[in-house]
């Protein structure tokens, strides 16, 4: 009876989950709908609410802004909206630290969150899953010996929260891992194991050389 209830629980709790986190989501993205005069919305005109309207106006609305943004005449009206935040005292602070974090993340060119590294934290020794950030800032540069670099350390299960920290670059081991097969790593806390990325062509190893390379001595 428990490796019946056991096998239950690993076919529906992945899928309650699942469906947990797209309920929550589209829930959200209905909020739109609020935009949406009145006498517009699905409950005046059909007589009841139409669950996923709400994500098909926010695609709507950001695909209209992003073309909007792109010619020259939204980007102009963008820096007079932006001029007009700069002015407000509360509302400048907030804002500025806002879209400079979201230009840094969501950039193409951007090198945030673009790389999984292995870094020893909290102590020496003790080894955890990190993500590149950057450089540190010309002020920390010169008070720092060396070349160091910026790296976020998130905690597990919730990888929304966690550490910065920087360090030397020699430090750092880059893994041969995407940002997603990391996060999943994380957020299982260790479960989901990634799998090693070969090479196109490369055979995978057999027993008889993963055994010889597991009793090779190290160097």
């Amino acid at each position: 009876m428990k490796r019946y209830l056991i096998a239950g629980l690993l076919v529906w709790v992945p899928l309650g989950i699942t469906l947990w986190v797209i309920n929550s989501l589209v829930s959200t993205l209905d909020q739109t709908l609020l935009l949406v005069p009145e006498n517009w919305r699905p409950e005046a005109l059909v007589g009841f609410r139409i669950p996923g309207l709400g994500v098909l106006l926010s695609f709507v609305i950001l695909f209209v802004t992003g073309v909007f943004a792109a010619n020259f005449f939204g980007q102009r009206l963008i820096l007079i909206w932006e001029g007009l935040l700069g002015r407000i005292p509360v509302v400048k602070s907030i804002y500025s630290s806002v879209k400079q974090v979201s230009d840094t993340v969501l950039s193409d060119q951007g090198t945030a969150f673009r790389k999984a590294l292995l870094v020893e934290f909290p102590r020496p020794g003790c080894w955890t899953i990190a993500f590149m950030t950057g450089a540190p800032a010309d002020a920390v540069v010169d008070h720092l010996p060396g070349e160091h670099i910026s790296v976020y350390v998130p905690t597990t299960p919730n990888p929304t929260g966690g550490y910065f920290v920087m360090l030397p670059k020699s430090a750092v081991r880059e893994l041969d891992m995407s940002v997603d097969d990391a996060l999943k790593y994380i957020i299982s806390m260790g479960v989901v194991a990634p799998r090693h990325r070969r090479l196109a062509g490369t055979p995978p190893p057999t027993r008889s050389s993963a055994a010889a390379t597991a009793g090779s001595p190290r160097n």
